[in-house]
């Protein structure tokens, strides 16, 4: 397989709903893609401002500023101590190192990439790049041999599964048995919602009690898009494993993937103040509040979601269906045939709308009923 045989983008069947859901009295609610609304921090954006003498090209690597800000974040949030610079390595948006991964790893025909059965489509899309082959299953037990890659997603998109330390512990181990990569994307874990992720940290794949004290042939991805509002910076990083970090180090000099300067420091500057993500949470977890009780009164059921951006909802029938009567609210959702083959009957809803569309949102949905 090649880029040639990847589909069309899915999201233009979802232009039909749209154009409905527009029309309502009261204008759109758009809850279908996951971009943030909210300004960027204002710390941040003056941390952007101070840096834009950038006549120099960036370090594909990282500034020393950006590296240990990297590290420290991962001891101080994500309870994973002992990171070095050689452990991390910042990345133009994380999308782009999930699709490229495969191909930076040397995966190719005869390989197989493993990934969510619920799963936004870059894990697959990476594969058929590298000419690899996709396999969905969130059962180690199933995982086959040939196995050069897995992907676990946690908190997930689109379903907001969390792993625990138990769950993650047993995919690695797996893996090791496999000789694969794995590699956690880790991006909404800060925004946990149902007990205990309201109170404890999201575990990363990378935390002592899921890796021991080998790190090797373990990666996490993050972003700072969700819990900073940097979608437009392109703002991300991995860690983990020094020795594959220092490969794709070397892949990405070749291939020029580096971080605007500017943007590397404003990533070490966000990355050193928590304030901001924690009124960023307070106001994901209003609209949550406000929203999830409105879609269950509607006649929905909310499955998993217990973290991230979403709410993974099905009321039975076919997606499309519930696409339909959501348009008719003035409602566009995310269809769950986008998200794989598995769920038919889902469709996802994102908290990133502003507080008075996500109310006109449950007021229709209390009213629908």
């Amino acid at each position: 397989m090649s880029v040639r045989d990847l589909a069309d983008y899915p999201w233009d069947a979802v232009a039909p709903f749209a154009e409905r859901a527009r029309a309502h009295a009261d204008g759109l609610v758009d809850l279908s893609i996951g971009s943030p609304v909210d300004p960027t921090p204002e710390v941040v954006r003056r941390a952007l401002a101070e840096a834009t003498d950038a006549h120099a090209y960036p370090a594909t690597i990282g500034t020393p500023q950006l590296r240990e800000a990297i590290g420290a974040w991962f001891d101080r949030r994500r309870g994973v101590p002992g990171l070095e610079p050689r452990n991390v390595l910042p990345t133009i948006g994380s999308k782009e190192l999930v699709a490229l991964l495969p191909t930076l790893l040397g995966l190719g025909e005869g390989d197989i990439v493993v990934h969510p059965r619920a799963a936004y489509p870059t894990y697959a899309v990476g594969a058929v790049v590298a000419g690899a082959t996709a396999f969905a299953s969130d059962d180690p037990a199933e995982w086959p041999e040939g196995t050069k890659l897995i992907w676990v997603n946690s908190p997930g998109n689109p379903d907001g599964r969390v792993w625990t330390v138990d769950e993650l512990r047993a995919a690695v181990e797996r893996a090791r048995e496999l000789g694969a990569v794995i590699a956690g994307d880790e991006c909404y874990a800060e925004l946990g919602w149902d007990a205990p992720w309201d109170v404890e940290p999201v575990p990363s794949i990378l935390d002592p009690r899921v890796i021991g004290d080998s790190r090797a042939n373990v990666l996490a991805v993050y972003s700072l898009s969700k819990q900073s509002n940097l979608a437009g910076y392109r703002a991300a990083f991995l860690a983990g494993c020094a020795k594959i970090v220092g490969e794709l180090t070397t892949a990405r000099k070749h291939l020029g993937l580096m971080p605007p300067a500017p943007v590397q420091h404003a990533m070490a500057v966000a990355l050193g103040d928590d304030a901001h993500v924690q009124h960023q949470k307070q106001l994901y977890r209003a609209r949550r509040d406000i929203l999830k009780p409105a879609v269950e009164a509607a006649g929905f059921t909310v499955d998993r979601s217990e973290a991230g951006l979403y709410l993974w909802i099905t009321e039975g029938r076919d997606a499309w269906q519930t696409m339909e009567r959501l348009a008719g609210l003035g409602i566009l959702a995310g269809p769950g045939v986008f998200y794989g083959d598995f769920f038919p009957q889902h469709v996802r809803l994102s908290l990133t709308a502003s507080d008075e569309r996500v109310a006109a949102a449950a007021a229709r949905l209390r009213a629908s009923v």
